[in-house]
C-alpha cells in the first residue's frame, strides 16, 4: 500500500489521547543532540529544553518579539540610564527540579556559564559582559563593557539566557526549573516528565515523549496513523494545504522566519558600478518568488532586516520588478548587449529551485547568470572564498536590527576580515549608523538610526531582499497550546504548564 493510501486509511480512525495527558512530539533528527541548554544550537534541542529552563526574562508563550519581554525568574528588574548596568531582582520560592532553591549565586553561575567557550555554544553573544556579580542572596547585577542592542535579550529564555542549578552543573549534568525535566534522552527517543513544584503551578501535560524521525513522509505517516500529536511540519505551501484538510488537524504557521536575501557583492566587474547592481535590484521580483515558495508559508519583505525584528521598517526604498528599466541601466553602464555574473548555488532543494527562478528573471533583463551548482558544504565553503557574485542566502537570528545589519551588512563582516562573517556583498554603505545605533541608549533615536541604515543599504545596491521562510509545525486539534503562537525563537510550539489535552 502506497503512502498516500495508508495515510487515508489512518484517518478514519486518529485515537485522541484526552485524558491521558501524555503529549507526543516528533522532531526532525536522529537523535537529542544535547541536553545541556548552554550547547542546544541544533533545532531538535532548542524547543525541548526550552520546555525545561526558566530565564530571568521571558518571551511570552506564543511570541517573539523582543519588544514584549517580561519578568520570569526576576519578579523585577532595572537598566542604568547608559544601558550598561542591569540588576535583576529573583522571585522567592521558585525550585529546580530536584527541590533545592533557586538562588542568586545560580544564575550568577549560570550567565558566566553561559559566557564561557568550553562550556557553552553562545558564549560570543556575552563577550559584551564585563561582570556578573551577586548583589545579596536574591539580587544579581550584570555590568555590560559597552552598549548592547536588544541586550536584555541575553537574559531570556533563550540559548545562553536559561538558568541551571550550580549544584547539579557539578554533578555533570543540567538541571532547570521549567514545567517539563528531561528524564532521559537515547535512541532516537526521549521523555520528558511533568515538575509539580513548578512555581507557575502544576503542568495539566503529565508527560512529553519525544521522537526523532528523519524522513517526513515516515513523521507524517506517525502523525496520520495516530502515534503523535505534534510534529514539525514542511515549509511547503501544497504540503500545508494538504495538511490542513485533515480532520482533527491545525497547521502553525509561525515566525521567526528565516530570512532569504539576495547579497549582491560590489567587489568585481560589472557589479562594481552600482548602475548595474541596480539593474539586478529591477530585475528580481521578490513577490513572484515569494508566491512561487507559497504565500502561505513565505512572506514577501522589502527590507534587509527580517519582519519582526526590533526596529525593521519598511520604509526603505523600492525597486520596482522592471527588466526594460535594468536593461537602460546597463545599457547607461555600457553593457548594452547585457552582463554575465557568477553565483555559486547549493544543490539542495530550499536553494536550487529558487535560483533557478532569479537565472530566468535575470535573463529578461539581460543579465545572464552563470550557475556553479554544488552540495551544501561546498557552497557554504565557497561563498566564503569570495567566490559568488550574488549570493542566496537564508538565515535567523536573534530578533534585533543589529544582529542582521552588524552580520550581513557591516565592512567588517565581509569575506577576507578577520572579523568576517556574512557580508558578502562587501557592503559598507551603513557602517556609521550601525555603530551609531549599537551604541545608542536612546531607544527613539536608536530606531532612527536603524531604519537610516536599511535605506542606505538598499540605495548602495547591496541587496536584493526576498521573503521570510516561516516555521511549520502540525498539530492534533484536541492538543490546547493554551495561548495563540505567533512565535517561538525556539523553534517550536512552547510547552507550558497551561498546555493540555483536551
Amino acid at each position: 500500500m502506497g503512502l498516500r493510501m495508508m495515510a487515508a486509511a489512518a484517518l478514519v480512525a486518529f485515537p485522541l489521547a484526552a485524558g491521558a495527558q501524555t503529549l507526543r512530539v516528533g522532531l526532525i533528527a536522529q537523535d537529542m543532540g544535547t541536553t545541556d541548554p548552554h550547547r542546544a544550537s541544533a533545532t531538535q534541542d532548542k524547543a525541548p529544553l526550552s520546555w525545561a529552563h526558566d530565564a530571568l526574562v521571558r518571551f511570552p508563550p506564543g511570541s517573539a518579539d523582543p519588544a514584549r519581554l517580561e519578568p520570569d525568574l526576576a519578579e523585577g528588574f532595572t537598566r542604568s540610564p547608559d544601558g550598561l548596568t542591569y540588576t535583576f531582582r529573583l522571585r522567592q520560592g521558585v525550585r529546580f527540579h530536584d527541590g533545592s532553591p533557586l538562588e542568586g549565586e545560580d544564575v550568577v553561575f549560570s550567565l558566566r556559564r553561559a559566557a564561557d567557550p568550553a562550556r557553552s555554544a553562545f558564549s560570543s553573544d556575552y563577550a559584551p559582559v564585563a561582570a556578573v556579580e551577586l548583589v545579596d542572596p536574591m539580587t544579581v547585577r550584570v555590568t555590560l563593557r559597552e552598549a548592547v542592542a536588544g541586550a536584555l535579550g541575553l537574559f531570556a529564555n533563550y540559548h545562553g539566557g536559561m538558568i541551571v542549578s550550580r549544584r547539579a552543573d557539578a554533578g555533570g549534568f543540567q538541571q532547570g526549573t521549567g514545567p517539563f525535566r528531561m528524564e532521559r534522552a537515547a535512541g532516537g527517543q526521549a521523555r520528558m516528565v511533568a515538575f509539580d513544584g513548578h512555581w507557575r503551578g502544576r503542568p495539566a501535560i503529565r508527560a512529553i515523549d519525544l521522537r526523532f524521525i528523519t524522513s517526513d513522509a515516515t513523521r507524517e505517516l506517525a502523525y496520520t496513523a495516530g502515534e503523535l500529536d505534534l510534529i514539525i511540519g514542511r515549509r511547503e505551501q501544497r504540503w500545508v494545504e494538504r495538511m490542513r484538510a485533515l480532520p482533527n488537524t491545525a497547521v502553525e504557521v509561525f515566525g521567526p522566519g528565516e530570512f532569504r536575501t539576495i547579497l549582491i557583492s560590489s567587489r568585481s566587474a560589472p557589479l562594481n558600478d552600482p548602475r548595474v547592481r541596480r539593474a539586478v535590484q529591477h530585475a528580481i521580483d521578490p513577490g513572484a518568488i515569494a508566491r512561487f515558495v507559497g504565500l502561505d508559508v513565505a512572506t514577501p519583505w522589502a527590507s534587509p532586516v527580517p519582519p519582526g525584528y526590533l526596529g525593521a521598517t519598511q520604509e526603505v526604498p523600492r525597486f520596482a520588478p522592471d527588466p526594460t528599466r535594468a536593461r537602460a541601466l546597463l545599457a547607461e553602464a555600457g553593457h548594452r548587449d547585457g552582463v554575465a555574473i557568477r553565483a555559486v548555488v547549493s544543490s539542495n532543494s530550499a536553494q536550487l529551485p529558487i535560483m533557478e527562478v532569479v537565472q530566468a528573471q535575470l535573463r529578461r533583463a539581460g543579465i545572464r547568470l552563470e550557475m556553479d551548482v554544488v552540495e551544501h558544504a561546498t557552497y557554504h565553503a565557497r561563498i566564503r572564498q569570495d567566490l559568488s557574485q550574488i549570493t542566496f542566502y537564508g538565515a535567523a537570528r536573534y530578533p534585533v536590527a543589529d544582529s542582521y545589519l552588524g552580520q550581513f551588512y557591516h565592512s567588517r563582516s565581509a569575506p577576507g576580515r578577520p572579523t568576517m562573517s556574512l557580508n558578502f556583498a562587501h557592503c559598507d554603505a551603513a557602517d556609521a549608523e550601525i555603530d551609531a545605533a549599537r551604541a545608542e541608549p536612546d531607544e527613539a533615536r536608536q530606531m532612527a538610526l536603524w531604519a537610516a541604515a536599511q535605506r542606505k543599504i538598499l540605495e548602495a545596491g547591496c541587496s536584493v531582499p526576498l521573503y521570510d521562510l516561516l516555521q511549520v509545525w502540525v498539530r492534533r486539534a484536541n492538543v490546547n497550546l493554551g495561548y495563540r503562537l505567533e512565535g517561538s525563537l525556539n523553534l517550536g510550539p512552547p510547552v507550558t504548564q497551561a498546555t493540555r489535552i483536551e
